[in-house]
Order: C-alpha cells, then sequence, then structure tokens
C-alpha cells in the first residue's frame, strides 16, 4: 500500500532536516534515505512560481519542500487560487506552474494562446475525489451516483433540502452541503462525473479553500461535501468518506480501486501545466524531473495521493523532456480515460 497518513511528511521534512545538517557537518558522507536528489546541483539558483488547484497543493508543497532541501538557492513559492484562478495568473505570464484537478479548458488555451503561453500538460498522481458526512452521520455508508446526483444537480436547488429526498431510508433531517466554488477544478470534475450537463445547484455553500469545506462538513451533523482525498485523510478523525457506488457496487477510495479504475467515476488524475520557455531554464528542468521522478512517488503517497504507475511517470517525463505542448484532453475530460491511453 502507498498511502500513508499525512503526518508521515512532517517526521520526514524533521529527519531530512536534521539529515542535512548532518551531512554538511560531515563532509564526503552520503545517505540512501528518503527521496531521490535527482536534479541536485550546487550551481543551481532562480525563482519558480506555482499557483492553482488546492487538491494539488500538498503535493506542491512537498515536491518543493524536498526539492529545495537539495537546492536551497531555488525559491519556490505555491498559491492555491483554485485551477481556474490558477490558470488566469499561468496564460497572464505570472506563474511558470499550474496546478490542476482537470485539464485545462478551451477558454483558457485560448486566452494562454492571447498571450503566446505555451504549456506542457504533465499528470502527477491520482486522486480520489471524496464525498464526506460528519463522523455523526449514522444512516449514509454509501450512495450511488444517482443519488448524488439527485442531491446536487441544477434541478435540485431549492427543491431537494431533506437527507429522506435523497434516499426515502434517510431521516427527515435537512440536508446542508458544502463544496468548492467555480474557481475549482474540483467542482468542474464533480459536475462533469455527477451532476451532469447542467451542472450543479448553486444554493449551497462554495469556498475555494477546502479546509472551510472540512470545517463546515465536521461541524454539522447534516452536512455533506467534497473534495479531493488528500484532505479527507488528514480529517478523518472527524469526517466520513461515502463508498460510491457506479453501478458495480459500493466502492471505497483506495490504492486499489483507484489504480484499476473501479472507484467510478470519482477517480481522476491530478496535473501540473509548465511554461514551454520557463523549462529552458535549469532549475525548472530539474524541478520537473524530481517531481516525475518515481523514486520520489513516496511524496505523492505521504500527502494523501495514489502515485501513478512507473510507466506513466515515465511517459509523462518523456512528454515534459521533449516539450510536447498542448492537452491530450481536447475535450476538456478525463472520466473514464486511461493516461496509458493518451500519453
Amino acid at each position: 500500500m502507498f498511502l500513508k497518513h499525512k503526518s508521515m511528511k512532517l517526521f520526514r521534512y524533521v529527519s531530512l532536516a536534521v539529515l542535512v545538517a548532518s551531512v554538511s557537518a560531515c563532509a564526503g558522507s552520503e545517505s540512501t534515505e528518503g527521496p531521490s536528489n535527482s536534479g541536485s546541483d550546487a550551481n543551481l539558483s532562480g525563482k519558480i512560481k506555482i499557483d492553482g488547484s488546492s487538491t494539488v497543493l500538498p503535493i506542491a508543497e512537498a515536491m518543493a519542500e524536498e526539492f529545495q532541501l537539495a537546492n536551497s538557492d531555488v525559491k519556490i513559492t505555491v498559491g492555491k487560487s483554485g485551477t481556474g484562478g490558477g490558470f488566469k495568473k499561468f496564460c497572464a505570464g505570472e506563474t511558470e506552474i499550474s496546478n490542476a484537478s482537470r485539464p485545462i479548458k478551451q477558454k483558457e488555451i485560448d486566452l494562454c494562446a492571447e498571450k503566446n503561453i505555451e504549456y506542457i500538460e504533465v499528470p502527477v498522481a491520482y486522486d480520489a475525489l471524496s464525498v464526506v458526512v460528519n463522523k455523526d452521520n449514522d444512516w449514509a455508508e454509501c450512495m450511488t451516483v444517482d443519488e448524488l446526483k439527485t442531491a446536487w444537480e441544477k434541478a435540485a436547488q431549492g427543491k431537494i433540502s431533506k437527507w429522506k429526498q435523497v434516499n426515502s431510508e434517510y431521516p427527515d433531517a435537512p440536508l446542508t452541503l458544502y463544496g468548492p466554488g467555480t474557481d475549482s477544478g474540483t467542482f468542474d470534475y464533480f459536475n462533469e462525473a455527477i451532476a451532469g450537463e447542467e451542472g450543479s445547484r448553486g444554493d449551497f455553500a462554495t469556498s475555494e479553500d477546502d479546509n472551510t469545506i472540512v470545517r463546515g462538513v465536521a461541524g454539522d451533523k447534516n452536512a455533506m461535501g467534497y473534495f479531493g482525498y488528500s484532505y479527507y485523510e488528514e480529517n478523518k478523525d472527524s469526517l466520513k468518506a461515502l463508498q460510491i457506488d457506479g453501478g458495480d457496487g459500493c466502492i471505497t477510495p483506495s490504492d486499489e480501486t483507484v489504480l484499476d479504475g473501479t472507484y467510478s467515476p470519482l477517480a481522476r488524475p491530478l496535473f501540473i501545466y509548465v511554461s514551454k520557455a520557463a523549462m529552458d531554464r535549469p532549475e525548472m528542468k530539474s524541478f520537473v524531473e524530481f517531481y516525475l521522478d518515481p523514486a520520489n512517488k513516496e511524496l505523492v503517497a505521504d500527502v494523501g495521493y495514489f502515485p501513478m504507475p512507473d510507466d506513466i511517470y515515465g511517459k509523462a517525463l518523456a512528454r515534459a523532456q521533449e516539450g510536447k505542448t498542448g492537452t491530450v484532453f481536447p475535450d476538456g475530460k478525463t472520466v473514464g480515460v486511461k493516461l496509458s491511453d493518451v500519453l
């Protein structure tokens, strides 16, 4: 199993900090522990600006921190304005990497083209988009895609306000909903996979900060919300993740069900979009190579996501090194699409 609790991340960071200090004090010593230092170069320096998806944020932060331990003269900043907000900054030339929990949309492709921004689309991990309820919810354990649609679709606005309306066996209790805002790639993906072409209802509490959604659901017995798996993993003492029935029975998100596609339709790839011009800079090239080195995929697991198979990392790395621009998802959809078939 790849998946580990997020506290392992802090343990490793402290351990690595001690390790780096000890190596500096003892010339000539080497360590074989921890992530790969591929791309480590005493001559590397520069700044890398990253923004975008709050879902991808924990991965980006982990990669940036580990890379900077080996390359202290490279300064990496990571923001979280949502997938849509990140693309606005990226296509304006304000950032070099845009985190995204969905593929780039046509309007964003056009915006980048207007500014002559060429991008390389790079998958970096898998996520199990998680539908969560309060830990004291004792009636919902598994929900079908149709039940989720009943609760979240546009037609539900102003009409579906009780749990009993979603499933007659549920109590006649208020249904309180929390979810990402419209700049979120998770919002877009959930609409594609669950709500349908008409989109989502608009009468629910929204935030671009997934931790705000966590607090909302954790504080309300009648609440339901959704976000990336990492945020559930970090808060599972106060939340319960629902099993999802996409037509083949109730499936729990896990390494196996994400990689084999049975956690459907909520298993999805996560991306970074890299400026092609920035890839000519040695610090950027080294960082992207570090990001896609299978030796470092434990960092993905440590923050609560699911590493890709090594062959997919290899294809993603080749795409980045060759500078292949554009998207392999021309319709902007990833539901039911296998990375191995499109890379």
